[in-house]
């Protein structure tokens, strides 16, 4: 029997906000918290690790509301750290309970039982999975389907390597919105953007995309910023308008009204 992971007060692993937005798009942020569950206290790691990209996509969380905000968006969220659970790695990824991420050691996941990794799942990945797919299904309908937009940050230094592009724009084998926005992002003012930058499917960081999107013929992208230039209020606010505006030029492509629930994608 799987345990309760997580204890009542600490409430559901994910958030849903502006669930009654007007627009097709849906954003996810999968690392968006550096929370542990009380439970596990601190992974036992270093309170540098906690606080560092090893935790959470540092300014993704918000970053995603501002465009939320902007776009009159849902968003959901998760809201414990990856180092809990990555909830973009299905259960079967040996990352997805990091044992190390990059130089920082991870020594509550060492030697999980079979039984402390399902829950982990049960109590952290399952909900998430199916509170978005739930999500999906309430904005599906006759003439619209949702667009799924996952927010993203990197480090700019990674294993000691420089990383000199601002902003990722990653796909897996369905690249329609991916090339729409590539083609306009330097007007839209997002330059330096690079296609499955810096990583890609071969990764595995296209799992939610995969899942939710591809396989029901969703229009989706996954939108990496490199965290130092979303760490404060300012960067976050002038990212978040203009992938506003790269997101509502690309989409015109497929005939969506960025703001409001749009025709169905051909």
């Amino acid at each position: 029997m799987v345990r309760a992971l997580l204890a009542p007060s600490e409430g559901q692993p994910f958030e849903i906000e502006r669930a009654d937005g007007q627009s097709p798009v849906i954003l996810v942020c999968e690392h968006a918290s550096r929370a542990i569950p009380r439970a596990l206290s601190t992974l036992g790691v270093k309170p540098e690790t906690l606080t560092s990209h090893a935790a959470w996509d540092i300014g993704a969380l918000a970053t995603a509301r501002r465009l939320s905000t902007l776009l009159d968006a849902p968003l959901i969220h998760q809201r414990f750290s990856r180092l809990v659970y990555d909830c973009n790695r299905p259960p079967e990824a040996m990352d997805a309970i990091p044992e190390m991420s990059e130089v920082h050691a991870i020594p509550g996941n060492r030697n999980l039982s079979d039984e402390a990794r399902r829950e982990r799942v049960a109590a952290i990945y399952e909900p998430f999975r199916d509170a978005l797919a739930e999500l999906i299904v309430s904005r599906t309908g006759p003439g619209k389907l949702p667009v799924i937009v996952t927010i993203h940050s990197f480090t700019r230094v990674y294993f000691g390597i420089a990383r000199h592009r601002a902003v990722g724009i990653l796909h897996d084998r369905d690249r329609r919105l991916a090339d729409a926005m590539l083609q306009h992002a330097e007007e839209e003012g997002v330059a330096n953007a690079m296609r499955n930058y810096p990583y890609g499917p071969d990764d595995g960081v296209t799992h939610t995309l995969r899942l939710h999107a591809i396989q029901h013929g969703l229009l989706n992208v996954m939108i990496e910023y490199c965290s130092d230039l979303i760490a404060d209020e300012a960067g976050q606010q002038e990212w978040a308008e203009r992938t506003a505006r790269l997101l509502e030029t690309a989409l015109e492509r497929f005939h969506i009204d960025i703001h409001a629930a749009g025709p169905r994608q051909n």
